[in-house]
């Protein structure tokens, strides 16, 4: 996956994002790490979004790409492509890199990264959460964030086709 820097230079691939989360690490910054579709942004993602940039210095997002949509929520998602979802998420101030992964977990992504601190939105029990194990035996840890009630990209797509 190629993208225009001068779309977002917070966009990047993983060879590109190594160094950079060597250099945070050098710094002494506590590096955040979540991941997921973020197909139709909305306030549940937002608040999401800011709560896990406030838990440490740089947040660095793991981007579902197209295919790995595709195969977890359906032939009809995403609604935006990787690019468009890219570039949204690259533009908040809060958010220092976008990288995308293919696979349907971002475990070899987290195992490179290894942040101090691995955050999912949902449910989760701290085992079932890919990369948990990794990050833990690494000195960092796994923080599960409430969803806010009410919003969800699906629930959203389905009042649209609805309507």
């Amino acid at each position: 996956m190629s993208v225009n820097h001068s779309l977002s230079p917070k966009i990047v691939s993983l060879p590109e994002l190594t160094p950079l989360v060597n250099h945070w690490k050098g710094e002494g910054k506590k590096i955040v790490f979540t991941n997921g579709c973020f197909d139709l942004l909305h306030a549940g993602h937002i608040t999401y979004l800011t709560e896990a940039a406030s838990l440490g210095d740089i947040l660095i997002i793991g981007l579902n790409s197209d295919d790995s949509v595709q195969r977890l929520k359906g032939p009809s998602r995403p609604v935006n492509n990787e690019i468009t979802r890219s570039v949204i998420l690259g533009s908040m101030s809060f958010i220092d890199a976008v990288v995308f992964f293919n696979e349907d977990t971002p475990l070899e992504l987290i195992k490179k990264v290894l942040p101090d601190v691995l955050v999912k939105g949902g449910d989760y029990k701290t085992e079932e959460i890919a990369g948990a194990k990794e990050v833990i035996e690494n000195g960092g840890k796994v923080q599960v964030l409430s969803f806010l009630p009410g919003y969800s990209s699906s629930a959203i797509i389905d009042k649209i086709k609805n309507s």
